[in-house]
């Protein structure tokens, strides 16, 4: 099955592009990970644990779907797009 969520069909000639929850998940998820390669640079190397939890978190949800991550952005509202229903 296609999914055509927050973005308009092929043929328009402006491709409309929306922040979905797949799309915010991935970005949050970037930006954890970017936070704590930067905290284990130059505060401690211990954030190296953060940067494990969030990559394994996104294995489990890989194969789960389940995200929490996607269940707070949904309760704010974020409208949701293929992955995570």
């Amino acid at each position: 099955m296609l999914c055509h969520a927050g973005r308009s069909l092929p043929g328009n000639q402006h491709r409309k592009t929306a922040m979905t929850l797949d799309r915010t998940v991935l970005a949050f998820a970037g930006v954890m990970i970017l936070l704590s390669v930067v905290l284990t640079a130059y505060v401690s190397s211990y954030f190296v644990w953060f940067t494990v939890f969030i990559g394994a978190n996104l294995i489990q949800s890989a194969f789960t779907g389940v995200c929490p991550a996607a269940a707070v952005f949904r309760m704010f509202g974020v409208k949701k797009g293929c992955a995570f229903q």
